[in-house]
């Protein structure tokens, strides 16, 4: 078993950043840093050193233009555009990985043709409807969503509350909330949402539509990286007083999988993965 860093898996996330900034950059496509990637480009200057991913936001039509384009643009021998809801990759958003490495996440799989290599998060971010009511539909309906692709994916779980909840998303058709949660695309709409990158909190994820048109560039390890105008406003919404260092005792790796490898591509665990049960994911090993 690879003995990998957090500095080390940091390192191949910022060759995905790279690779993903220099696509946008060629095609003029807008994105922000996001979530603690954001923070730690406001507070660090780089990664938040006991952080192990990387996640980037774009408004619905940015994210389009992205997706269409990525696959061509890449070393497909080095990099893999894991696009949302294709044939082996149900989920509600999509990601950028890194070819022969491994990143094993807390997942009974499914289906063992998944791409599981190391990767940033791309998430998409959605019209939000004028009324708040709706916007709360546009909320419940978003989790239907992530959770009926966590079933398919194989997500595993000991709560009997997520269980249930799980069990009920597969008798909702997922074109009906899907209809609720992606609302025709309105360039004069002033606000949109990012419920489909899985954020807990409702008014954690509705934002004026300002934040992700507005961007200018920011200091990220050692070079520029796109991200919103208004990160200040962002970062206090999502963390408070998000300058203030959390305790040292506090300053722990969430751990997102239990099998990081850098130098091995992830077909090699495949009999892990199908020996798995939910107690493994108590500890990552690296």
């Amino acid at each position: 078993m690879a003995t990998v860093t957090v500095r080390e898996h940091q390192a191949a996330l910022y060759e995905l950043l790279c690779e993903f900034d220099r696509i946008c950059q060629k095609y003029n496509i807008r994105y922000t840093l996001f979530a603690g990637t954001l923070l730690g480009a406001v507070r660090h200057k780089g990664f938040i050193p006991w952080d192990d991913d990387a996640d980037v936001l774009m408004l619905r039509e940015d994210y389009d233009r992205f997706m269409a384009v990525a696959s061509k643009e890449t070393d497909q021998l080095r990099f893999f555009v894991q696009k949302e809801n294709t044939k082996h990759w149900p989920m509600f958003f999509s990601k950028l990985r890194l070819q022969g490495t491994s990143c094993i996440e807390k997942y009974v799989p499914k289906d063992f043709k998944t791409h599981m290599g190391v990767y940033i998060d791309i998430f998409p971010c959605d019209c939000a409807a004028d009324r708040e009511f709706l916007r709360k539909c546009q909320y419940y309906a978003s989790k239907i969503i992530i959770a009926k692709s966590l079933a398919r994916r194989g997500y595993a779980t000991d709560s009997k509350k997520k269980k249930l909840f799980m069990a009920f998303s597969r008798i909702v058709p997922l074109k009906l909330v899907r209809r609720i949660v992606l609302l025709p695309n309105k360039k004069g709409s002033k606000l949109v949402h990012s419920f489909l990158s899985a954020g807990k909190k409702y008014e954690k994820n509705v934002f004026p539509r300002t934040w992700l048109e507005e961007t200018c560039k920011m200091n990220f390890e050692d070079r520029q990286f796109s991200v919103t105008k208004c990160y200040d406003r962002m970062l206090t919404m999502l963390y408070g007083d998000y300058m203030v260092l959390p305790k040292e005792s506090e300053r722990i790796c969430k751990v997102h999988a239990v099998v990081v490898d850098l130098e091995n591509s992830y077909e090699k665990y495949a009999e892990l993965q199908r020996n798995m049960k939910i107690t493994d994911f108590t500890q990552s090993i690296r």
